[in-house]
């Protein structure tokens, strides 16, 4: 991934962002040498991520042991007009563009067809995206023949991740005034898409 200096990311920061996403697309090479994608709820702690797929997906039959793969978390995004810039009215010399925050985790996969790993895998899956809900569900709070059910329409995948790559272009190149001009323009526009870049963009 290309990353300038000014769009650079902590790790702080792009853990962070993988948490507030909590999903991404897990990406390998099929038998085939063409791309398969898949995407998935996604949990990273330390130097691993889990997932789970369903066992009727045929992309897990194609992930052996240690298989390569990249997954990719991508967050806000939205498009950039020149005419936001308060140095179009200077110069003129602005063209458009597009803010987006995105990361890139490689490592190697692995699948898991273990109930007890599965169990676990998915309890954790579940308290992370529950944490925070007054109402929090939990994979206890269904009856006992029914989970397992379910956990044998699934397969876990598990990744050893080995390199990490963030890129956050929210106009950090851009004059304060320009900055301030692109902020209220997405936020003019009144779509959730524009909006959530202005949150990052004016944090």
């Amino acid at each position: 991934m290309y990353v300038p200096r000014f769009n650079a990311v902590d790790e702080t920061a792009i853990r962070e962002m993988v948490a507030a996403v909590a999903r991404a697309s897990f990406i390998t090479t099929g038998e085939d040498s063409y791309p398969l994608a898949t995407l998935l709820p996604i949990v990273w702690t330390g130097d691993r991520v889990i997932a789970h797929l369903a066992v009727a997906n045929p992309h897990w039959r194609q992930v052996a042991p240690d298989t390569p793969c990249l997954l990719v978390v991508d967050g806000p995004d939205a498009y950039v007009s020149p005419s936001w810039y308060a140095s179009k009215a200077e110069h003129g010399r602005v063209v458009p563009t597009w803010n987006y925050e995105i990361v890139h985790l490689r490592g190697r996969a692995t699948v898991h067809r273990d109930a007890a790993w599965l169990r676990e895998a998915v309890t954790e899956l579940t308290d992370a995206h529950e944490s925070g809900r007054s109402d929090r569900w939990q994979v206890s709070d269904a009856p006992e023949a029914y989970i397992a059910g379910q956990l044998r329409g699934i397969v876990g995948v598990e990744i050893a991740i080995e390199h990490v790559e963030a890129k956050s272009k929210m106009s950090q190149n851009r004059s304060a005034a320009d900055i301030d001009g692109v902020v209220d323009g997405l936020r003019s526009s009144g779509t959730p898409r524009d909006e959530a870049v202005a949150r990052v963009m004016d944090h």
